[in-house]
């Protein structure tokens, strides 16, 4: 459990980095960030699958790569779902879930990493 936690705890900080660095990313501070981790976790688990079918045909034409359009409409409604997070335009915000995907991945496979 403490492990999921840290896990939003992760997202939310990259959320912030990312406020700082990325042009049309914007988060208040870190409490609308972990919300809108959660917020990110939660439209992930329920509204990403439904999506994913309705796309199948256009995920498998386009081998996969419709995936990253996918993160990037999970973002967007997030950012539509939390007030104090905003994304503005469609570039920042693929660039944006490329990379909370890539800090999700690289943490999913630290944490996960036999310890020695």
């Amino acid at each position: 459990m403490a492990g999921f936690v840290l896990y939003f705890v992760v997202i939310a900080a990259a959320m912030v980095a990312l406020s700082h660095t990325l042009p049309g990313f914007h988060v208040d501070g870190f409490g609308p960030a972990l919300i809108a981790a959660a917020v990110l976790g939660a439209v992930n688990a329920l509204v990403k699958p439904i999506l994913f079918l309705i796309t199948l045909p256009l995920t498998i034409l386009t081998l996969g790569l419709f995936l990253l359009v996918l993160n990037a409409v999970c973002l967007w409604l997030t950012a539509r779902l939390v007030p104090g997070f905003e994304v503005r335009g469609a570039g920042t915000t693929l660039i944006a879930s490329l990379l909370l995907a890539a800090v999700g991945v690289a943490w999913k496979t630290i944490a996960s990493a036999p310890k020695s």
